[in-house]
């Protein structure tokens, strides 16, 4: 049996601000861009994975949420513990620049882990925590 990551899941809050954070800063391409019933789900994946995606979702369009959940995945989002991923490149220094210049919120600088990888992490414009570690 062959199983692969087809595609992941994280919330948005701004269509707009995702793809400027996602297309623009990170290079990821917009496979699909869906809106329906006022909301809108962005599909966008790295050029060099096209079997791989990350799904920016509407975090409300689960259906039967109650407001108190729906209050809860709010605050959640905006202390980035609700949702992330981990991402990774061959030029950390290269990346961080650029997601540094382009008004990214910082997390961690780039530094080696106690456990073997160097890595830094930012948040997207939803809140998600993005950890991304360099490839040796």
């Amino acid at each position: 049996m062959d199983v692969t990551i087809h595609s992941s899941f994280l919330p948005h809050t701004d269509p707009e601000a995702s793809l400027a954070f996602y297309r623009d800063l990170l290079g990821f391409e917009v496979r699909q861009n869906v809106k329906y019933g006022g909301l809108q789900w962005i599909t966008v994946g790295p050029p060099n994975q096209p079997d791989t995606a990350i799904v920016l979702t509407p975090p409300t369009a689960t259906p039967g949420l109650t407001d108190d959940e729906r209050r809860m995945i709010a605050e959640m989002m905006a202390k980035g513990t609700y949702a992330g991923a981990n991402l990774a490149t061959k030029d950390l220094d290269a990346l961080f620049a650029k997601l540094q210049e382009g008004g990214a919120e910082v997390v961690q600088e780039p530094i080696e882990q106690p456990y073997g990888v160097r890595d830094c992490s930012f948040r997207d414009p939803a809140g998600n925590l993005l950890r991304i570690q360099e490839l040796r």
